[in-house]
């Protein structure tokens, strides 16, 4: 019976801790699991960091609870450190190297679930966020799972919830002038019901002049949809104005007389002007817009608060406040009013 109580002496904490450990991971696991289930949102992120840091803490825990000396116990502390030392440093092959990557995308907050992304031949919504792994639906409702090492080491557009450009392009000959090729490509643009549409050309071919045509989407749900019904708008279009689509190329073998020179004809009158025929690129470029103003109204006020400085310590035994200084202070006050205007907007996109 003593040797009994001695044994249950050494290794009663021992087993009360390592029961504890299990029973705390289990129940975790399965109360998370549960209220993921019960808003219909997966978030094994979470779940994932959560059962890491409760076994670590749980390791320790069991070492320090061990019926050996402190001088061991620091060893095996020791021994852990090395261990978890040689697993960081050959992360880059390993599971811990798509771990970090997790945690990296967490931290830098570049998409979110619901996001359109495209990383090279890789196109579709997030539809789910995991420590090792993100999953993405195609365009075809297949999910795609890719690690987050891959995303992490390749570029990838993100589409903004704000909205995005969506465009076509399409190759015409040179026998017909752009001034009546761009009124129908915008028509195809507001058929779609694009915002600001525009068109560009790409290129002059060897046979064929690229175009360029798109517009702005709000609904970026909507934006795989969109990308089609633009495509047949430009088609019904130019084909509704007798326009022959030339794309990619097409070699066309036509009689032609001497000292014909290939130079479309103007039609008669004047062709209708196209309003924003050129891209807007203050849409397209509108982050790089906000930045530079918002360095811009930085460095003015900057500028306008060291001189208010000056003036203030200047007027300090004036009676009154002169102009100049009140002058300085609303305008001041306008700059901040507009740089917390920028970043709420920029919280909201």
């Amino acid at each position: 019976m003593t040797l009994f109580l001695k044994v249950l002496e050494l290794i009663g904490p021992l087993a009360a801790t390592f029961l504890s450990a299990v029973l705390i991971l289990i129940a975790t696991d399965k109360l998370m699991r549960a209220r993921a289930h019960s808003r219909q949102v997966q978030n094994n992120f979470a779940r994932h960091i959560t059962i890491i840091s409760i076994s670590v803490v749980s390791l320790i825990a069991v070492i320090l609870a061990l019926p050996i000396h402190d001088e061991m116990k620091g060893q095996l502390f020791s021994l852990i450190s090395v261990a978890l030392t040689v697993v960081v440093a050959l992360s880059s092959t390993t599971i811990v190297s798509n771990a970090m990557a997790g945690i990296m995308s967490r931290t830098i907050g570049s998409f979110k679930v619901g996001d359109f992304v495209k990383s090279e031949e890789h196109f579709g919504r997030i539809t789910e966020r995991g420590l090792l792994h993100t999953e993405i639906q195609t365009e075809d409702r297949d999910l795609m799972t890719v690690p987050n090492l891959y995303l992490m080491t390749n570029p990838f557009r993100v589409v903004q919830n704000s909205g995005t450009v969506v465009s076509a392009t399409v190759s015409l000959g040179y026998d017909i002038d752009h001034s009546e090729i761009e009124p129908k490509l915008i028509e195809a643009a507001n058929a779609v019901e694009l915002e600001e549409p525009f068109v560009r050309i790409l290129e002059l071919g060897d046979f064929s002049v690229s175009y360029r045509v798109g517009g702005f989407l709000s609904e970026v749900t909507k934006l795989v949809s969109t990308r089609s019904k633009l495509n047949k708008a430009v088609l019904d279009s130019l084909h509704k104005g007798d326009i022959e689509i030339a794309s990619p190329n097409i070699m066309a073998q036509r009689p032609i007389t001497d000292g014909k020179k290939f130079i479309p004809k103007r039609t008669k009158g004047q062709q209708p002007r196209v309003k924003n025929i050129d891209a807007p690129d203050e849409r397209i470029f509108d982050k790089a817009e906000r930045a530079a103003e918002k360095e811009r109204l930085s460095a003015e006020h900057d500028q306008i608060s060291h001189e208010l400085e000056v003036m203030e310590k200047e007027a300090k035994d004036d009676e009154t406040e002169p102009l100049a200084v009140t002058m300085h202070r609303r305008r001041l006050k306008a700059i901040e009013r507009k740089l917390e205007l920028m970043v709420s907007v920029e919280a909201e996109t």
